[in-house]
C-alpha cells in the first residue's frame, strides 16, 4: 500500500538540499546504495558494493538465492548464483554499448574465476581436465534512465544470462520522501533474457518477476516459482562471507586488467 506524500510549499534552502547532492560521484553512489536495497529486499540477493575508481567494472557482488532445478517444494534448501551487477544512474537513455562493456566484465571475470579455481585444484583433479566455475553466474545492469530498443534486442540476443532492471527517479526529492517510499520501492520495469530465464537458460524457464502496484505509482518487484510467490530470503551474515577473501583476489586481478 503506498502513503500518499504530502509537500511542503516552502523552497528547498542550499543547507536542506546540499549542491554536493547533484555531482556525478554523489548520484553514482546513492543510486548504486537504492538498487542494492531493492534487490536484497526484494528478490532474495546479498550483495556487497564494490563499485569505486578501481572496481574493475563491478558496481555490485554477490548471490542470487533461488530454488534449485530439481527441488520438489518451495521449503527446500536454496542453491546461490554469483551475480555481478553495474549500476548507471545516466539522464539518457542506455545504449547497447554499455551491455557489450558488461559482457565483457563478465567473461573476463569467468576467465580469471576458472583459471583460480583450476589452479587451487589442479593437485586434486584428473590431468587435461577443465573445471568450470563453482557457481552459475548472472550479470545484472540497474539503470536510472530507460533502454533504448536496440539495447533490449542486444540483450535478447545475448548468451550472457542477463536481468536489467530500471529504476527511475524519484518524482521528488529523496529528503522529502515518506517511509513507504524511502524504502526504495520505486521500481519501473525488469527484463531478462533466454539465456537467463527461457526454457534452455540457467533459471529452466520456472521463475517470473512479477509486479505489486498501487494506483499512485508506488510498487516493488516480486519472484515467482512455479506459479507459487517465492517469499524473500538470504542466508546468515556469517554464511554470506564464505569465499569473500577468494572473491578480492580476483577483483584484483579483474581491475589490473582494465587498468
Amino acid at each position: 500500500m503506498c502513503i500518499k506524500l504530502r509537500y511542503s510549499t516552502r523552497r528547498l534552502s542550499t543547507s536542506t538540499l546540499s549542491s554536493s547532492k547533484s555531482t556525478t560521484v554523489y548520484r553514482g553512489t546513492a543510486f548504486e546504495h537504492r538498487a542494492q536495497n531493492i534487490l536484497q529486499n526484494n528478490l532474495s540477493m546479498s550483495l556487497r558494493r564494490v563499485g569505486g575508481k578501481s572496481d574493475g567494472g563491478i558496481d555490485l557482488l554477490g548471490w542470487w538465492w533461488l530454488p534449485s532445478l530439481d527441488a520438489s517444494d518451495i521449503t527446500e534448501p536454496r542453491r546461490r548464483l554469483r551475480v555481478l551487477a553495474q549500476c548507471k544512474a545516466e539522464k539518457k537513455k542506455i545504449g547497447p554499448k554499455f551491455i557489450r562493456e558488461l559482457e565483457g566484465v563478465l567473461h573476463r571475470y569467468l576467465s580469471l574465476s576458472a583459471h583460480s579455481f583450476n589452479t587451487r585444484n589442479q593437485n586434486t583433479q584428473a590431468p587435461n581436465v577443465v573445471q568450470s566455475p563453482q557457481y552459475p553466474l548472472v550479470a545484472l545492469f540497474i539503470s536510472e534512465s530507460p533502454y533504448t530498443r536496440s539495447t533490449l534486442l542486444r540483450v535478447q540476443t545475448s548468451p550472457v544470462p542477463l536481468l536489467l532492471l530500471h529504476l527511475p527517479a524519484f518524482p521528488t526529492p529523496s529528503d522529502f520522501l515518506t517511509d513507504e517510499i524511502g524504502k526504495n520501492k520505486w521500481v519501473g520495469s525488469a527484463v531478462w533474457n533466454p539465456a537467463l530465464a527461457g526454457v534452455r537458460g540457467l533459471l529452466g524457464g520456472e521463475f517470473e518477476i512479477r509486479w505489486e502496484r498501487s494506483l499512485a505509482g508506488c510498487g516493488r518487484p516480486g519472484l515467482w516459482w512455479r506459479n507459487q510467490k517465492l517469499n524473500n530470503w538470504t542466508p546468515d551474515l556469517e554464511v554470506e562471507k564464505l569465499q569473500l577473501k577468494h572473491e578480492d583476489l580476483l577483483l584484483d586481478e579483474l581491475v589490473q586488467e582494465t587498468a
